[in-house]
């Protein structure tokens, strides 16, 4: 399915059109000034990096996942408790990782939308009966209390504003809808730190490259490290969630590096 524009008359504002951050806004990470200048940078980088590598996304994650991928999400869906009927909303849905193991658990009568900024990589995404849109985690094309469960995989890190995307979160959310954030999180100790950010920050971008033989590929893989690095702490994560209006907020790892939060909208 084609995805949407963004700019049409159903209320969604173009991405070039949203509002500044408020100087209340909580970055997922860290300025990074080596990729970017400032937000409105920021935005214009990371849509044209994964616009640009969009095709070659998948090839290399299934050889740095090692085939784990698949199950894994799909294990950290039901733990968050994703169930058959029910609509799914996939925030930054990209090449449809996520969305493809939380549609085998949908059926029969689920349905799930796909959110993303990034227009070359819902072109890939090629999900039958899927809705997709393009939009930002931080001002959904939505309304209200219209989805059972949000789901947001590998993505957190990439946005401007957590408290905004959280809000959105339970507004688009019907009372007593989850939500599931996947990330990856550094490690604890000096040792497993290092080790990750040597895979990460070297071994990763070389293994891309030779795989695709593109330099900017190279670039996506180095600044997922980087971005990894510089995100903030999971307990500001889980509190940003408890402001925006969830309860039983939670945070299971897996390998000390896979987070898993999960949390629940609260009743009215």
């Amino acid at each position: 399915m084609r995805p949407a524009r963004g700019d049409g008359d159903n209320g969604r504002v173009p991405l070039d059109r949203l509002p500044p951050a408020c100087p209340s806004a909580l970055p997922a990470h860290a300025p990074l000034p080596q990729y970017y200048r400032d937000e409105d940078d920021h935005q214009r980088f990371l849509r044209r990096m994964f616009d640009d590598t969009a095709v070659d996304y998948e090839r290399v994650e299934r050889l740095l996942a090692l085939g784990s991928g698949p199950w894994y999400r799909r294990q950290a869906l039901r733990r968050a408790g994703l169930t058959a009927g029910q609509h799914v909303l996939d925030v930054g849905i990209g090449t449809g990782l996520l969305a493809r193991q939380a549609l085998a658990l949908l059926a029969p009568g689920g349905r799930l939308t796909g959110v993303d900024p990034s227009a070359g990589m819902m072109a890939q995404a090629r999900l039958p009966g899927v809705v997709l849109l393009q939009g930002r985690a931080e001002a959904l094309p939505l309304g209200d209390a219209e989805v059972d469960f949000v789901s947001l995989g590998y993505a957190l890190r990439h946005l401007s504003d957590l408290r905004a995307a959280f809000a959105e979160f339970a507004r688009v959310l019907r009372p007593g809808g989850r939500v599931l954030l996947l990330e990856i999180t550094r490690p604890p100790g000096r040792i497993a730190r290092g080790l990750l950010r040597a895979y990460m920050r070297a071994v990763v971008p070389l293994a891309a490259r030779w795989v695709t033989g593109r330099a900017d590929t190279a670039t996506l893989w180095r600044y997922y490290w980087d971005t990894i690095e510089a995100c903030i702490a999971p307990d500001q994560v889980m509190g940003a969630l408890r402001l925006a209006g969830f309860d039983d907020v939670q945070r299971h790892v897996e390998l000390g590096i896979f987070s898993e939060y999960t949390a629940r909208k609260a009743a009215p």
